[in-house]
């Protein structure tokens, strides 16, 4: 190999490093869940453990948990969380995210928490309502934990 061969190898190498070591920690990856999919992993555990700016999961939520049947023993599939202004369903609807065959839900859309959101859960017989606001989309850092599972009927 002559000098001008090398030299073109070495900045191609280089170019091809830059491609591929692209820094995805600057860009949130799309990454919603839709009903009947079962993407999703890891149920009952706090996603943004992972699904947040800098870690290891795809994409960054801004809301994320796991619906239960009423035994809190099974997941619920193919539920629907709405989030509302107000509680009861009242007020604005901000977002619809759809529960996975796995009981997951989960979305990077934006979502502005504001000083506070109301969530509920539609199953196929029962409507569940958070009489409490939320300020924080990590849903399963306190249901099955300090409080009672997200269920639905």
């Amino acid at each position: 190999m002559n000098y001008r061969s090398i030299l073109l190898l070495g900045i191609s190498l280089f170019l091809f490093g830059l491609i591929s070591c692209e820094d995805d920690d600057d860009e949130n990856e799309s990454n919603i869940s839709t009903y009947n999919s079962s993407e999703s992993h890891k149920a009952g555990q706090d996603c943004m453990n992972c699904h947040t700016s800098g870690g290891p999961g795809e994409g960054w939520f801004s809301i994320a948990g796991t619906v239960y049947d009423s035994t809190l023993n099974d997941v619920y599939p193919n539920a629907t969380v709405k989030i509302y202004t107000e509680p009861n369903g009242a007020g604005t609807l901000k977002s619809t995210v759809a529960v996975d065959r796995n009981g997951n839900f989960y979305t990077t859309e934006s979502i502005d928490f504001g000083t506070g959101i109301y969530v509920l859960v539609e199953g196929d017989l029962e409507t569940k309502y958070m009489i409490t606001p939320i300020t924080t989309g990590r849903c399963n850092s306190c249901h099955g934990v300090t409080t009672s599972k997200i269920w639905t009927k």
